[in-house]
């Protein structure tokens, strides 16, 4: 199993500086990767700062050497895809290889879609991120692609260079477990990054049931698409407990059960606390 942070884009790292510092601190404290969020606006329509997270995985990348980078994650819906697979395969160059690539239709409550008239449907939003994945997967072939859905088209055209991951760049998926939309789709790509659908008041961890439940969906409804090995099934997503005993002996069983990804999210604290956070490294497993 891998170790990941997952950082914030607003607040403290609302400027581009603080997540290419914490970015680093990442690589030198022995975290094997680091997923930032992808707002306009920083999940609320209050006045907080917000950074572009693109911009900063892009110095993140140059300041560092082994870290995996990714999203988490992009919302498509409100995204042109054709620019999104520029950017991606920009930030694959930059770091040699190392950048995955978070997706999911976004919340429609986030201001970057209530503020600025994006599509809120639910239904309609799963839709263009279909079509969206369709097209950026054709244009990283490199070879000539051309397209027509409903939201978007493409007339034939050659995108290139084509990335130095092959035979592209790995592709999570997020959204609600075990909601079926989400899951077929995340099983058509590179691996989810699924949140489970939890009962009000229940904030409950996963379990290793629940792992080998989604890791069987996943294997049973994996597609023919060519992409890279093996699944990845990255969870976690909250902040580290008090008792890290506990979250130790969690992680090995979810590792056991089929976890690849354990992520740990550093909430936007002082720039001293989250400098703290970031060194103290990964609750690695035996």
């Amino acid at each position: 199993m891998r170790y990941g942070l997952s950082l914030p884009n607003g607040g403290v790292c609302g400027d581009a500086r603080v997540l290419a510092e914490l970015g680093c601190l990442a690589e030198a404290a022995g975290w094997d990767g680091v997923f930032v969020e992808d707002y306009i606006v920083h999940q609320s329509d209050g006045a907080v700062p917000t950074c572009d997270p693109w911009i900063a995985l892009a110095a993140i990348a140059v300041g560092t050497k082994q870290i995996w980078l990714g999203t988490s994650v992009t919302p498509l819906s409100r995204r042109r895809p054709w620019k999104v697979a520029r950017e991606a395969v920009a930030l694959d160059q930059l770091s040699n290889g190392r950048f995955i690539l978070g997706v999911g239709s976004g919340d429609a409550g986030e201001a970057g879609f209530s503020r600025v008239n994006e599509v809120r449907d639910a239904r309609e939003r799963a839709k263009m991120l279909d079509e969206a994945l369709e097209i950026i997967v054709g244009l990283w072939s490199g070879e000539p692609f051309s397209y027509q859905g409903h939201y978007f088209q493409v007339q034939e055209m050659t995108f290139l260079p084509t990335s130095v991951q092959k035979p592209r760049i790995p592709i999570l998926v997020g959204g609600g477990w075990p909601l079926k939309g989400p899951s077929l789709r995340a099983a058509r790509y590179d691996g989810c990054c699924l949140y489970k659908q939890h009962e009000p008041g229940d904030s409950s961890d996963w379990i290793p049931d629940e792992v080998r439940e989604l890791k069987a969906f996943m294997e049973a409804h994996r597609g023919e698409q060519p992409r890279n090995e093996p699944y990845e099934i990255k969870l976690g997503g909250r902040s580290r407990s008090a008792d890290w005993e506990h979250d130790r002996a969690l992680m090995k069983v979810l590792a056991e059960a089929g976890v690849t990804w354990w992520v740990e999210y550093v909430p936007a604290g002082s720039v001293e606390e989250m400098r703290e956070s970031v060194m103290r490294g990964p609750l690695r497993i035996e």
